[in-house]
């Protein structure tokens, strides 16, 4: 069966420098809004997914993932959010793009072509079989994520891929193919418009749901969230606060004690036994 790449077939719009800027919103909009039913059909291998990752992490695995161009600068954004919202190290979950840290702001020519680097890229935070790869792909071509996921399912680690284009390269390498199947972009080719809108959402749903498994919320509050600015403080005092019926002041000095509003909780009860 042919490849076609649904990511690179013609927009359904046309003419787009003669439609005024209502038009034009209105349009990328209304193609925004199939994004989340797309998601939705991709549920049960994310299901699959999660199932499989909150026992490897529970036995000290860590996810991975990898991507070129937007979808590894998505990966790289979500990785970078775990620490702040859930307190866990940020050796856990670690983003890789091709071409390194500097492909974050910058393209880094024909740094996604190379089929060894993602695997090189792996090696060097010592992989190995209780972590987990995420490739992630538009496109699902890229040789930077193929090379990886191939090597990473040859020495037995879990590999799963997110893409927009059904049987895909990069699903053929995977144990968990997760295809969003989102259509052609508004401005045709233009990944990083509603593929990279379903990849973030499908990030955002990997790593929250494997974070609530691993005990990092509780009831639906951000308890283990770092204290890193104000605003965080004052939302962690009032947690403190509601939780253990204490005013402000005493929940305030309480938290920043303690670091967090589980240990602060944890502790003052420990203490009024």
């Amino acid at each position: 069966m042919t490849f076609i790449k649904i990511t690179e077939q013609p927009s359904q719009y046309d003419n787009l420098e003669n439609k005024s800027v209502l038009e034009l919103l209105t349009d990328i909009n209304r193609e925004d809004q199939k994004v989340a039913l797309a998601v939705e059909k991709t549920i049960p291998q994310i299901e699959k997914l999660v199932s499989q990752i909150v026992p490897r992490m529970q036995q000290g695995g860590r996810i991975f993932y990898m991507g070129a161009g937007t979808s590894g600068r998505l990966g790289v954004l979500d990785a970078s959010e775990i620490p702040p919202t859930f307190g866990m190290p940020k050796t856990l979950v670690i983003g890789l793009i091709a071409g390194g840290d500097t492909a974050l702001r910058n393209p880094v020519e024909k740094a996604e072509d190379n089929m060894e680097a993602g695997w090189n890229d792996l090696q060097a935070h010592n992989i190995n079989d209780k972590d987990i790869v995420i490739g992630i792909a538009a496109s699902g071509t890229t040789p930077y994520v193929i090379g990886a996921l191939r090597e990473a399912r040859k020495h037995g680690i879990l590999t799963a891929s997110i893409s927009s284009n059904p049987d895909s390269p990069i699903a053929q390498e995977a144990d968990v193919p997760i295809e969003m199947i989102v259509g052609p972009e508004y401005v045709t080719g233009s990944s990083r418009m509603k593929s990279g809108t379903g990849q973030k959402m499908i990030l955002n749903m990997i790593t929250t749901a494997t974070m609530i498994k691993m005990g990092r919320v509780k009831g639906n509050r951000m308890v283990n969230m770092q204290l890193s600015n104000a605003k965080l403080v004052d939302r962690g005092t009032r947690m403190v606060s509601e939780e253990l019926g204490l005013d402000y002041e005493q929940s305030q000095r309480l938290l920043l004690l303690h670091g967090s509003v589980k240990k602060a909780v944890d502790a003052y009860r420990e203490d009024n036994k």
